[in-house]
Order: structure tokens, then sequence, then C-alpha cells
């Protein structure tokens, strides 16, 4: 299916990107996972140890 590993490593990246980014999920009323988690993060910012928003890669990364 996959000539490499990195082929794989590369289709199951986009997989997660698309999934958590883009793909709104009734368990959670419509939102991403994503748009969820910040969410939480504004309401309750104890649950975290830092801002969610610091994972996100940037124009310049």
């Amino acid at each position: 299916m996959y000539a490499n590993h990195n082929q794989l490593k590369t289709h199951l990246h986009a997989y997660l990107m698309a999934y958590n980014f883009a793909k709104r999920l009734k368990a959670l009323k419509g939102k991403t996972p994503w748009k969820s988690i910040l969410d939480t993060w504004e309401k309750n910012p104890e649950y975290f140890n830092t801002n969610p928003n610091h994972f996100l890669l940037g124009l310049n990364s």
C-alpha cells in the first residue's frame, strides 16, 4: 500500500490534521475537536498547563 514508512507518516499526519481542525463532530455539538479544546481553555484555563494556541504552527514556522 505504501512504498515506505515516510509515505505512511505523511498520510497519517494529513488525516489527523483534517480530522482535528476540519471535521465537525456530533458528540461535540458540531464543533471541531480543536475548537472544543479552545472553548474549554477560554472558560477554564486552570485545567491547562499551557495555552493550547502555542502548539499551532504559524506563518514563520
